[in-house]
């Protein structure tokens, strides 16, 4: 995220699409007009391919996409970040991004909760949550995905809705994360049990599996993100941090397709979508899978032989169309609704040059993040969000080790020349 304040000589902001809601509205005449060229591609390229989805696949694939267009709509409008909301954490002590995590997380929760123990969704599917073991590549894992959102300006999701609002320097975020992510399907044997680095240090651990079910799973969780939410409070009150940054945006009923929703907007409606996820195709919402599958394809149309690779060996989908995968056509949907949504925001705007430095930062980041998902169970969205929707215990370890990781990646974006909110500026 870049700050208001001039940048320190040398230095370049650096371009983080993850820029956080803001409470005050500017005058609708600061908007800028909207372009006709964006919401028009994008809403051919939407209605195309969901009629493709639909007829050659299923009303569920035109269903799961449609659900995708949502959540890149929400996600550019609310601006919501994971990458920002860390870096004002753990820079200046700014909590209100971390407080719409937890709004988000218990509200996902909630939903999940009746689906899951009904075990009953959409189209014949049984609803599985995201529960994983907890393993030596969890911890390593999510730390690297730490450090690469804070050089790659941009988590899982940021980088998508970004790509689609025609975000340039993070295309070089998004090439590297899925050659991360073929680096990762390469080497994720050595990871897994009997593997070089294969240590298991639990069997996957579920809130549910207690007396109380998944009653009394949803009721630990929301106990602790109440203390979680309260905690970033203190440390908000007590560091005061400089205010969040203000987003052109109109008013009343317009506000909707023009200019930036509440956080707890875009957590409320970020939930309602994923629980649609999870009951149109048995799986909460990810990310990073599709970025292993697609990387693995380019890595077969050039002539190599994923199929031949212990990852892809048991997995139908390596020989099938992406539209078959469902990460990738929710991906797909988040990155057309992103850019028909930026478009009518008047926000579509392809950059020029990209600084070297931006460059190194997004690529090592990108790389980080795209290897840290594969052997973590996924990222900010499959693993610390789903995850801990899905009561699983991995995903608060996630969430805690990425945000370790995230203190290490502030500390190396100096060595790019990227700047980091200070107590000094006037907003962040």
């Amino acid at each position: 995220m870049s700050t208001i304040s001039s940048p320190s000589p040398g230095a370049l902001p650096d371009p983080d699409p993850d820029t956080p809601d803001v409470v005050h509205l500017a005058p609708p005449t600061d908007l800028p007009a909207p372009e006709a060229r964006a919401v028009t591609i994008g809403g051919l390229g939407a209605l195309a391919l969901a009629w493709y989805a639909f007829q050659r696949y299923g009303i569920d694939r035109a269903v799961l996409f449609v659900i995708g267009l949502g959540l890149g709509v929400a996600l550019f409008h609310a601006r919501f970040g994971f990458t920002s909301a860390w870096r004002q954490l753990v820079s200046v002590g700014q909590g209100r991004g971390l407080q719409a995590h937890t709004l988000l997380l218990g509200t996902s929760a909630v939903l999940f909760a009746p689906i899951l123990a009904g075990g009953v969704g959409w189209f014949g599917t049984e609803p599985a949550g995201y529960v994983a073991p907890i393993t030596l590549g969890l911890f390593v894992g999510s730390v690297l995905f730490g450090i690469g959102m804070q050089l790659g300006g941009a988590c899982a999701s940021g980088t998508l809705y970004a790509t689609g609002s025609g975000h340039v320097p993070v295309l070089i975020t998004l090439a590297a994360f899925i050659g991360g992510s073929v680096l990762g399907v390469r080497t994720v044997p050595w990871w897994q049990p009997g593997g070089r680095a294969g240590l298991v240090l639990s069997d996957p651990v579920s809130l549910a599996d207690t007396r109380f079910g998944y009653a009394g799973g949803v009721a630990l969780t929301l106990a602790a993100l109440l203390a979680i939410a309260g905690l970033a409070e203190v440390v908000r009150r007590r560091r005061q941090p400089p205010p969040i940054a203000p987003v052109p945006s109109a008013a009343k009923t317009a506000r909707i397709l023009r200019g930036a929703w509440p956080l707890w907007v875009g957590a409320l409606v970020l939930a309602g979508l994923n629980a649609l996820v999870l009951l149109t195709s048995g799986r909460p919402w990810g990310v990073t899978g599709a970025f292993r599958l697609w990387g693995s394809k380019l890595v077969g149309a050039l002539g190599g032989d994923p199929a031949s690779w212990p990852a892809w060996q048991d997995n139908p989908a390596i020989h099938a169309s992406i539209l078959l995968d469902n990460t990738s056509v929710t991906n797909l949907g988040i990155i057309l609704g992103a850019m028909i949504a930026a478009g009518a925001a008047g926000s579509f705007a392809l950059r020029g040059r990209t600084p070297r430095n931006v460059v190194a930062a997004h690529t090592v980041g990108g790389i980080a993040m795209g290897y840290g998902a594969s052997i973590a169970f996924g990222c900010n969205i499959g693993a610390y969000l789903s995850g801990i929707a899905s009561l699983s215990l991995h995903g608060w370890i996630w969430g805690l080790m990425a945000l370790a990781g995230t203190w290490i990646g502030l500390r190396l974006r100096s060595r790019f020349g990227l700047t980091n909110p200070r107590p000094t500026d006037s907003v962040c």
